[in-house]
């Protein structure tokens, strides 16, 4: 068992709400289609000025508010995201700047919208050496940036959001009961926005062929994210010796009603041990999980004693899942 307490949450959304009906309007959609296929009424959108340092920023002075702290008193910004500001420095840099607080070490780890995850590992190690830190793990996304609004596939899934947890030490008995991570390169290539990098840099050809917005392969990308997500699960559950009708909340990443209805097929957790906000704010890839972990423990549905599960995959292709006790 990592041991160690989650003191505080927080997220931040957008106030532009987009439905369904909203898109329908530019787009050849309509409501009916995307909650058969995605369980999707709403998403959320950032103003055309803000960056996703913005949203991740709000989301840590959150959490940090909720945990009795100023950001000042953290001793590391971890921020997940795959929809960064700049290609350097990173986002979480600019969130420093947005908090204005310097000297803790601030850095962004990319693993689409198993992120956030990723980085709750990564600060459940360093709290291990010294039980006094006090570390920010963040999701942050805006993928409206890089929607591109003339392939329905894509431009109804995600929205734009950050959630955020604080983590400390604990000579409790809380913390990742079991956890497991790992991703598989050869299917990189089914997720992805083509262009900006170094392998496509940006020119006139590249904005031509709108390569500088998601592209994905959805039915292959379906059927691993159900395999990794569900396997993952059923391994970190073996891992700390629990059952599915030993969890109080399962949140799992939200990316579509039928890739979690299958996923709970395949680990037989139940619906109503379920937590989701996907309906009202659609994919929000690294934010979905600490946004809807936020507004589960606002809504009482989360507490401490409890037992929480936590999946999710991600563009590389990445998986990762947990067993907390909160």
């Amino acid at each position: 068992m990592q041991r160690f307490k989650i003191i505080g949450t927080g997220s931040y959304l957008p106030d532009n709400v987009v439905t369904n009906d909203d898109l329908a309007k530019t787009v050849e959609t309509s409501d009916a289609w995307i909650r058969e296929r995605t369980g999707i009424g709403a998403r959320r959108f950032a103003p055309e000025d803000a960056a996703t340092s913005d949203l991740a920023a709000q989301a840590i002075r959150r959490a940090c508010a909720d945990a009795g702290i100023g950001p000042e008193a953290l001793d590391a910004i971890i921020v997940g995201t795959c929809t960064q500001d700049t290609i350097f420095p990173s986002t979480a840099c600019w969130v420093q700047e947005k908090l204005q607080v310097r000297g803790m070490p601030a850095f962004d780890v990319m693993a689409g919208c198993t992120s956030w995850l990723y980085g709750l590992k990564v600060a459940a190690d360093m709290v291990a050496g010294n039980a006094a830190l006090k570390v920010a793990v963040c999701g942050a996304e805006m993928f409206s940036k890089i929607l591109d609004f003339q392939d329905r596939r894509t431009c109804v899934l995600f929205g734009d959001g950050a959630g955020a947890t604080i983590i400390t030490g604990t000579d409790g008995d809380t913390g990742l009961l079991s956890s497991n991570w790992g991703s598989d390169g050869t299917l990189a290539s089914i997720l992805k926005v083509p262009a900006g990098g170094s392998a496509k840099p940006s020119s006139h050809a590249t904005v031509d062929a709108r390569e500088h917005f998601v592209y994905m392969e959805g039915s292959k990308v379906f059927r691993h994210a159900v395999t990794a997500m569900s396997s993952g699960m059923v391994q970190a559950f073996s891992d700390a010796d629990v059952a599915a009708a030993d969890i109080d909340v399962f949140i799992p990443h939200q990316a579509n009603k039928r890739i979690m209805d299958a996923c709970l097929d395949r680990t037989r957790i139940q619906e109503h041990q379920v937590f989701s906000v996907l309906e009202k704010y659609g994919n929000i890839s690294a934010a979905s999980i600490p946004v809807a972990m936020d507004e589960a423990r606002k809504a009482g549905v989360l507490d401490d004693g409890h037992t929480l599960a936590v999946t999710a995959f991600g563009t590389g292709l990445t998986w990762g899942a947990g067993v907390l006790r909160m």
